[in-house]
């Protein structure tokens, strides 16, 4: 077989690998015929879920009127535009740009380079230095491998990007101290608001607050990598709202198009577009050949229309509830050694008598798809996931624990 999959060993028999064929609400169906409750909605991204025929329609009719055109230089399109100001609507801010491209790897760089030139065009070119915290996953491009805090991703593709430092994840302290070190050499912090790939870890209490407070005083931007978070994953449209503290930049994508066509994006609040906007004379230099893809920004206009319309930020509460309640309960009686968790992202970490990967396979094996992750199995189900599905996962997890 010819297919190089991402993060699998390249020397994995082809006959251990699952075929995934058919998806309908939050259940996915394999080559076999088995059925599954798809508890992580893929990779954090299918809030509503497979085979929605909506976004079929939507998709369909826009690539019959116009399938692609790029946005550079003095191009534009309807839907590019209009999804533009949609998220813009939807977001903290009050007059924020938008800018878009291709996945949450994509989305990421971009931010980082934003805030870099961002600093420049305000006066700073001295401004460099990017701080990202352990634990965090920000994609696998270039910019976000090395401002990543989980090491294994790292391992044999350096030299990374320079200025990129990595401090303890939950120590302000300690990030005041590298402030300091850098002084006015800081363009800005990168931070995923809930930590996700790295097996969910929700903020400390005054933690944001701190981390936002320390970037006013040293005059550095504060990034979101709302990648995992944004679009209702933690019930409402963005972390920041739910979480009270308003960053710079917003990095996003999976759940704006629920992964019916890669999409991602930044945000830039409304101080960082003026500047980026002040000359007239200045060009952005940074883009990707599908930045604004018609199609896909189509199918992101009917996503946000589907999951406002069916209430579906009220479904990321009904997770939260059913997930703290009955994960809880197994930790509460000692059978899973911690439970994290907000919104409708989760993690359970398993303790001592059992590995993470087995458990996640005695899962599969029971319908139920999880993910192991650095200790933890995550669980990310689609908004769409019925109270009973739910249940299930729950119930799952107690049966598939030794």
């Amino acid at each position: 077989m010819a297919l190089l999959n991402p993060f699998a060993a390249p020397g994995k028999p082809r006959d251990e690998f699952i075929t995934i064929v058919r998806g309908e609400g939050a259940l996915v169906f394999d080559s076999e015929g088995a059925s599954y409750i798809d508890a992580m909605g893929s990779l954090w991204y299918a809030n509503i879920g497979y085979g929605n025929p909506e976004m079929v329609e939507a998709i369909a009719a826009q690539a019959r009127k116009l399938n692609a055109f790029h946005t550079f230089s003095f191009y534009t399109n309807e839907p590019a535009e209009a999804l533009a100001d949609r998220v813009a609507q939807l977001s903290p801010f009050e007059t924020p740009r938008v800018f878009f491209c291709g996945s949450g790897s994509e989305a990421v760089d971009s931010a980082l380079k934003l805030a870099r030139v961002a600093q420049a065009q305000a006066g700073h070119p001295e401004r460099t230095v990017v701080i990202s915290r352990e634990r965090a996953y920000h994609g696998v491009n270039y910019g976000g491998t090395s401002v990543s805090g989980l090491p294994v991703n790292q391992e044999g593709f350096g030299p990374f990007v320079d200025q990129m430092v990595n401090v303890d994840a939950d120590d302000l302290g300690k990030l005041e101290t590298v402030l300091n070190q850098y002084g006015g050499e800081v363009a800005a912090v990168i931070t995923e608001p809930v930590q996700g790939a790295g097996g969910v870890w929700p903020p400390p209490e005054g933690y944001l607050e701190g981390l936002r407070a320390l970037c006013d005083t040293h005059g550095a931007y504060l990034i979101f990598d709302e990648v995992i978070t944004a679009f209702g994953r933690l019930g409402t449209w963005f972390a920041a709202q739910r979480l009270g503290v308003l960053p710079d930049i917003i990095a996003f994508a999976k759940a704006v198009t629920s992964g019916y066509l890669p999409l991602g994006g930044v945000i830039v609040s409304d101080v960082i577009g003026a500047t980026l906007s002040a000359d007239p004379e200045w060009i952005l230099r940074h883009g990707y050949t599908y930045s604004g893809h018609p199609t896909v920004c189509a199918a992101g206009l009917k996503n946000l229309e589907i999951i406002e319309r069916d209430g579906l930020l009220e479904r990321a509460l009904v997770i939260e509830a059913t997930f703290a309640s009955g994960f809880g309960r197994l930790r509460d009686e000692g059978r899973v050694a911690d439970v994290r968790g907000i919104g409708g992202m989760w993690a359970v970490t398993t303790g001592d008598g059992a590995s993470e990967t087995d458990v996640a396979s005695t899962l599969r094996n029971a319908g139920v798809i999880a993910r192991p992750a650095y200790g933890s199995l995550v669980f990310c189900p689609p908004l769409v996931t019925t109270d009973a599905q739910l249940d299930r996962v729950v119930a799952a997890v107690d049966t598939a624990i030794p």
